[in-house]
């Protein structure tokens, strides 16, 4: 007889060499998520993928349900494009085409966890979109899930006529990025899809007060919760 493993599981094994903070649990509401949606319609984005560990989860879900893509939208820096402050931290500027981001320059990344976390990553790879694809392929996902380097503004405007039955945003973490991402994918998200944050309600206050006035306080969405320790859930309703 054959036995089956647990989804769980199965998202544990896939993840367990994927450097990325996301906890197996949030994997897990990510991907009954993205599959008990699926029945909508429409894709699944992710913004702020890094090395992939919720693009597997969410892929995993797309291709399980047999529909939809997941896109993933991230600046996926190279070991070039990060620089030192004046006071030891790190912060990373990337040029796409004329135009140079700048990113984690309010909230730097110290140097301890630099070293620890990052660091390593480009002892083996060019930058994070080699090591997402990586990911991608070990988990045999790469036509399922997507990678797309640039921000939210730049994904819309080659894709205008996107609709998404769950958004996942792990971008920038102030107050006015978190809400402009949520106005970003407020037109495209369909009538029972599911928003997401990461890092909601634990340190983050730009995360947290972008949730209550965005989100909470919006009569379009209903079953707002706390999922797990840090993912935050709502459901467009109208």
């Amino acid at each position: 007889m054959t036995r089956t493993v647990p989804m769980m599981t199965q998202i544990e094994a896939a993840v367990r060499e994927v450097p990325g903070w996301s906890p197996v649990d949030q994997l897990f509401a990510l991907f009954n998520l993205a599959f008990a949606s699926a029945p909508l319609g429409g894709d699944v984005l992710e913004l702020g993928s890094w090395c992939g560990r919720s693009a597997v989860a969410l892929g995993m879900a797309a291709r399980l349900s047999g529909g939809g893509h997941v896109h993933c939208v991230d600046l996926f820096p190279e070991r070039d494009d990060w620089y030192r402050n004046a006071d030891g931290s790190y912060s990373f500027r990337v040029k796409l085409d004329d135009e140079i981001i700048t990113s984690y320059h309010q909230q730097t990344v110290w140097a301890e966890p630099f070293e620890r976390d990052i660091a390593p990553i480009y002892s083996r790879h060019t930058g994070l979109l080699e090591r997402f694809r990586q990911t991608l392929a070990d988990n045999a996902l790469t036509d399922t899930v997507s990678p797309f380097r640039g921000e939210l503004a730049h994904f819309f405007a080659r894709r205008p006529e996107i609709r998404l039955r769950l958004a996942f945003l792990d971008g920038h973490h102030s107050y006015e990025a978190v809400c402009h991402d949520i106005d970003s994918v407020m037109p495209h998200l369909l009538p029972g899809a599911w928003l997401c944050f990461d890092d909601a309600f634990t340190s983050y206050e730009g995360v947290d007060r972008a949730i209550r006035d965005k989100v909470l306080a919006d009569r379009r969405f209903a079953d707002a919760q706390q999922l797990t320790r840090k993912l935050f859930v709502a459901r467009r309703i109208g």
